[in-house]
């Protein structure tokens, strides 16, 4: 895996915009895992997700990397080319609440969420 830096798109100074994905919280949704705009700090769910957030995200504001914000994961993920890439760390914290369930949030996730993963 090689190395992606500040120039490729990537904020290390950007919070991360919550401890859950913004959109699915919004409309009452939930998420398998979460994923992190390495520009910004957008929190929005992965593509296994009903909601694949985290792509609309990149696709609607054209921000290329993002990284896990799950525990004892560090990676980037460039939507440009498909790959993934080591990089900086990024503005604590770097994942979600270690009491957060995964999939999220508490209360949200149905009974048969895993027939719902795509």
């Amino acid at each position: 895996m090689s190395g992606v830096s500040e120039s490729t798109g990537i904020d290390p100074t950007a919070a991360p915009s919550g401890t859950g994905c913004a959109e699915c919280l919004d409309l009452d949704g939930w998420w398998f895992h979460l994923r992190r705009c390495a520009q910004c700090g957008h929190i929005g769910c992965c593509d296994s997700s009903p909601g694949r957030h985290a792509t609309r995200h990149a696709e609607a504001t054209g921000h290329p990397l993002i990284t896990s914000f799950e525990p004892d994961e560090d990676w980037y993920y460039d939507y440009r080319d498909q790959q993934m890439y080591e990089g900086p760390a990024l503005a604590p914290p770097r994942h979600h609440p270690l009491d957060q369930p995964t999939p999220g949030p508490a209360g949200r996730v149905p009974p048969d969420w895993t027939e719902q993963l795509h």
